[in-house]
């Protein structure tokens, strides 16, 4: 894995909303005395959101002092864990998956679509709406290769659906999740409904 290393334009401060101040101590609550650091993950998450997909250094200190943590700690586990992103994102971030199953079903074509439609690795288009990263194995090897878009899988995918995909949602449509082949779920290649 890389070094993992903040970005260097910072926001001065960070603190949670009300809403996420009442979230998190009900996630706080659900470890036992004395293990109230084992929250340390969801916090961040929840931070990340908050930020709008990034996890700046206030939020991570922020979260520090919530569970009575050195801040040292927090980063650690911030840059250990690659679902926290050290640096702005677009709205959409693009997780590309680029180990050996995707890699073998064509996650390079998928690359070459994200350097074209989007930038280098930890750019945000010009418009501000992706940014991406390559991924190791987000789970769904079945149905290589595939991406993640903030919350949603987008499977068996070509460079003409990941560009169709990246437009629908320039254009503020819903693409389909799932397969894009028109396969049901990962049932094998070629199987039509009966």
């Amino acid at each position: 894995m890389s070094v993992r290393r903040l970005h260097n334009a910072q926001p001065e401060a960070f603190a949670f909303t009300d809403d996420n101040k009442v979230w998190a101590q009900t996630q706080i609550a659900k470890y036992p005395e004395g293990r109230q650091a084992s929250a340390v993950i969801p916090l961040l998450w929840q931070a990340q959101k908050q930020m709008g997909g990034w996890l700046p250094e206030p939020a991570m200190r922020h979260v520090a002092d919530i569970l009575d943590m050195p801040y040292i700690r927090v980063l650690e586990v911030a840059s250990f864990y690659t679902m926290f992103q050290l640096a702005p994102v677009g709205e959409y971030l693009v997780q590309l998956c680029g180990t050996t199953p995707c890699w073998l079903r064509g996650a390079d074509d998928l690359k070459a679509v994200c350097k074209d439609e989007i930038g280098g690795v930890g750019d945000i288009s010009a418009d501000g709406k992706f940014s991406w990263v390559e991924v190791e194995c987000l789970g769904a090897c079945v149905n290589a290769p595939m991406v993640q878009i903030n919350d949603d899988f987008y499977e068996d995918l070509d460079a003409t659906s990941l560009r169709a995909v990246l437009e629908s949602l320039r254009t503020g449509q819903t693409p389909k999740t799932g397969p894009q082949s028109g396969r049901q779920s990962s049932e094998p290649s070629g199987v039509k409904d009966a």
